[in-house]
C-alpha cells in the first residue's frame, strides 16, 4: 500500500471487514447527540406556549390547550431523554466493542506478519521499537477510536443540526453566529498540519525509550557485573528527556488552540446575544426563538473548544496507526513455496550447489561453495569464527534467500517446497539456546505439542538430561524463567537437544550442541548422540573438534569456501588446517 495516503484512509481500508459494526456506531452517536441537542428546543416551545399561547406553536397542532400543550412537552421530554440515554448506552457500547475487536485484529495480524518477515529485518531493527508498534501504537489506536471517533461524529452533528435550525429559524442573525466557524476549522486543519510531524517524532522518540529499557533488562547481568548502572541510568535518562522534550514540543502548539478557539467563540455568542436581542425587542423574532437561539449557540459553538483535545488525540492516533500499518506493509521476502514435503517421506540428502550469499552492507559470507550430505550420514563442519558455518544452516532453514546457486532436498530445490514443510523436517539445535518462560516440559515439547510424558522423558534421557531435571524441585513441572535463566547454559543445551530429538526430524543440525557442558557431559551426550543421529541426515557444527570426529566428512570452510574435506583420519594425515586445529586441541603429535 502506498505510504503517502492518509493514514485514517489506510485504517478504513484495513477495517472493511468491520463495516457494519462501524456504520451501527455511527448511527447511535448521531442519534444520540440529536436527541441530546433536543432540549433547547424543548424550552424554546416551553417558553412559546407560556407566553404565546394559544398561538404557540404547538397550538398550531390543533392542540390550543395550554395544558394540553404542556402535556404534550411533558411526554416528549420523557420520550427525548429516554432515547438519548439508550442511544448513549448503543454507542459506548458498539465503539467500544468496535475499538477492542480491532485492536485485538490488529495485533495480531501485525505479529503474525512480523514473523513471517526474514531474520535480517530483525537484524536491523531493536526489539523495544517493534514491541512499542505491537502495544503502545496499537493501544493508541484503540484509545482513538473508543472515545474519539464518537466526539468528531457528534461535533460534526452538532455543528449541522443547529447550524441548520439557526438558518431556518433566524437568516439574519445566523450567519453572524456562525460567522467564526470557518475560521475555527481553517485554524483546526492547521494546527493539524503543525501537530502531525510532531506526534510522528513523539513516538519515534518513544520507541527508542522503548528499545533501550528491554535491551537493558535482557542484559542486566552484564550491567551489574560491569558496575554500569549509573551509566545505564543515564543513558535511559537521556532517551526519556528526549521524549519528554518532543512530547513538550507538541504540547505548547496543541495547548493554544483551546484559548484562541474560546476567543473566537466569544464574537459569535456576542452577536447572536446583541443582535438577537434587538430583533426580539423589535419583534421581527419571537421570545421563545430568542430564549432558544441563546441557549443553543453554546451547544454549537462550546463543542468547538474540545476540537483541540480531539484534535489532539487523532493526530496521536494517525501517527499511530501509520507505523501500525507501515509495519503490516512491510514487503514478505522469502515467500513459502507449493511443494509439499509428507511427513516421513523425506529420506535427507541435501546438496548444496555452488551457493554464494553475503549479509546486507557486508563482506560475502559464502563464495560458489558447494557440498554434498548423503541421506542417513553425519557431517561436521569447522572452521575459524566467521567463516561461514551457521549461514549454510540458516540458508537451509530459508532465514535468509540465496543469491546465488541452489540448495536441494531429496532433490527438490528448496525455494520450491512448503517452508513449513521444510523446517518441520530440520530439528535445529541452536549454540544461542532459546527456552521460552514455563516449565521444563514446554520446553521439551515446543514445536511436537502433542507428546505424551513417556515420549518427553525419553528424549531427556536420549540428551543426558533425565537426571538433572529429576533434581529440579518440581521436575518437568519446573517453571524455567524467563530464556531459561533458572538452568545453567549447559541445562539449557540439553534441553535443545531433547526437543529436537523429540521432533524426530529427517535433517538434524547441531551447531555447537555441546559447547556449554562440561566433559564428563559431552562425553556422555556424544554416546547418545551416536545412537540418535543413526540413520539421520546430520550436519553437526563444532569447535570442539572431540564432537565430530567420528562424523562420516568433515568440510573445513574458510572465508566462505570449502578448504579441506574428509575423515577426521584423512584429515589428520593431511596434515592442513583441520589438522593445525587438532593439535591446538589435544596437543596430540600429528602423525603419532
Amino acid at each position: 500500500m502506498d505510504k503517502s495516503i492518509h493514514p485514517l484512509k489506510r485504517l478504513l481500508r484495513y477495517g472493511r471487514v468491520y463495516r457494519t459494526r462501524f456504520w451501527a456506531a455511527t448511527a447511535c452517536s448521531v442519534l444520540n447527540k440529536i436527541f441530546d441537542l433536543a432540549p433547547p428546543y424543548l424550552i424554546g416551545m416551553a417558553v412559546d406556549t407560556v407566553v404565546a399561547r394559544e398561538n404557540s406553536v404547538i397550538a398550531a397542532w390543533g392542540f390550543p390547550d395550554v395544558t394540553a400543550q404542556l402535556v404534550i412537552l411533558s411526554l416528549l421530554t420523557l420520550v427525548i431523554w429516554g432515547m438519548e440515554s439508550l442511544f448513549e448506552y448503543a454507542y459506548g457500547r458498539l465503539w467500544r466493542e468496535l475499538a477492542q475487536t480491532m485492536q485485538h485484529d490488529l495485533r495480531i495480524d501485525a505479529y503474525g506478519h512480523l514473523q513471517e518477515l526474514e531474520l535480517g529485518f530483525f537484524e536491523s531493527r531493536s526489539t523495544g521499537q517493534l514491541l512499542s508498534i505491537l502495544n503502545d501504537d496499537i493501544n493508541q489506536s484503540e484509545r482513538f477510536l473508543d472515545t474519539g471517533a464518537n466526539e468528531l461524529l457528534q461535533f460534526a452533528t452538532t455543528v449541522l443540526f443547529v447550524g441548520g435550525t439557526f438558518i431556518a429559524l433566524a437568516p439574519g442573525v445566523s450567519w453572524l453566529a456562525m460567522l467564526p466557524i470557518p475560521f475555527i476549522l481553517w485554524g483546526s486543519i492547521v494546527f493539524q498540519r503543525w501537530l502531525a510531524p510532531r506526534y510522528a517524532d513523539v513516538r519515534e522518540k518513544a520507541s527508542l525509550v522503548n528499545a533501550r529499557l528491554a535491551n537493558n533488562l535482557s542484559g542486566i547481568a552484564t550491567i551489574k557485573s560491569f558496575t554500569a548502572e549509573g551509566f545505564e541510568r543515564d543513558r535511559v535518562a537521556y532517551d526519556s528527556d528526549a521524549y519528554q522534550q518532543s512530547n513538550r514540543r507538541a504540547i505548547q502548539l496543541s495547548a493554544a488552540f483551546v484559548p484562541l478557539i474560546r476567543f473566537v467563540i466569544l464574537i459569535g455568542f456576542t452577536a447572536t446575544l446583541f443582535l438577537g436581542g434587538m430583533a426580539a425587542a423589535n419583534g421581527a423574532l419571537s421570545v421563545g426563538t430568542y430564549g432558544f437561539m441563546v441557549f443553543i449557540i453554546q451547544r454549537l459553538l462550546w463543542p468547538f473548544t474540545r476540537l483541540g483535545q480531539t484534535m489532539d488525540m487523532y493526530q496521536r492516533a494517525m501517527a499511530s496507526i501509520n507505523r501500525v500499518l507501515n509495519l503490516l506493509d512491510t514487503p514478505i521476502a522469502i515467500r513459502s513455496g507449493t511443494r509439499l514435503l509428507p511427513e516421513h517421506s523425506v529420506r535427507g540428502e541435501l546438496i548444496f550447489d555452488q551457493v554464494t550469499f553475503a549479509y546486507a552492507g557486508r563482506a560475502t559470507a559464502l563464495n560458489n561453495l558447494s557440498l554434498q550430505v548423503p541421506a542417513g550420514k553425519t557431517i561436521g563442519i569447522v572452521g575459524t569464527t566467521g567463516s561461514g558455518k551457521s549461514t549454510l544452516v540458516k540458508l537451509l532453514l530459508r532465514f535468509y534467500e540465496l543469491q546465488q546457486g541452489q540448495i536441494r532436498l531429496d532433490g527438490i530445490d528448496i525455494s520450491d517446497c512448503d517452508l513449513r514443510d521444510l523446517r518441520r523436517c530440520i530439528g535445529w539445535v541452536s549454540q544461542d539456546v532459546f527456552l521460552f518462560h514455563g516449565t521444563v516440559a514446554d520446553n521439551i515439547t515446543y514445536g511436537t505439542f502433542g507428546a505424551g510424558r513417556a515420549e518427553i522423558v525419553q528424549a531427556a534421557k536420549s540428551a543426558e538430561a533425565h537426571e538433572f531435571i529429576m533434581a529440579l524441585p518440581y521436575g518437568y513441572d519446573t517453571l524455567v524463567g524467563e530464556r531459561g535463566q533458572q538452568l545453567s547454559g549447559g541445562q539449557r543445551q540439553r534441553l535443545a537437544i531433547a526437543r529436537a530429538v523429540l521432533k524426530d526430524p529427517a535433517v538434524l543440525i547441531l551447531d555447537e550442541a555441546t559447547s556449554a557442558v562440561d566433559n564428563e557431559t559431552e562425553a556422555a551426550i556424544q554416546a547418545s548422540l551416536r545412537q540418535i543421529t543413526q540413520d539421520r541426515t546430520t550436519i553437526a557444527i563444532a569447535h570442539r573438534l572431540s564432537t565430530i570426529r567420528h562424523a562420516h566428512c568433515i568440510y573445513v570452510i574458510e572465508q566462505g569456501q570449502i578448504a579441506e574435506s574428509g575423515t577426521h583420519a584423512q584429515l589428520i594425515q593431511r596434515d592442513g588446517v583441520y589438522a593445525g586445529l587438532w593439535r591446538v586441541q589435544s596437543g596430540e603429535v600429528v602423525g603419532a
